[in-house]
């Protein structure tokens, strides 16, 4: 899981370089099927700040497992 937290974040840290997001507004997410959870990046948090660790894990239903 920490490989595909890793991959989410280094995709976010895109987003803002190319003028794709506006404040915290807009993510990149993965699956991770087999184990059926998702990684996306939280809620309110500055571009700029974030790291891998703060990047979410929710379950397919959206309750949160990890962060």
């Amino acid at each position: 899981m920490q490989k595909l937290k890793q991959q989410v974040f280094e995709a976010n840290m895109e987003l803002p370089r190319y003028g794709l997001v506006t404040f915290t507004w807009g993510n990149v997410s993965a699956i991770d099927r087999e184990r059926g959870l998702v990684v996306i990046k939280p809620s309110g948090v500055a571009y700029e700040t974030m790291k891998a660790a703060d990047m979410v894990v929710v379950d397919m239903s959206g309750k949160v497992v990890e962060g």
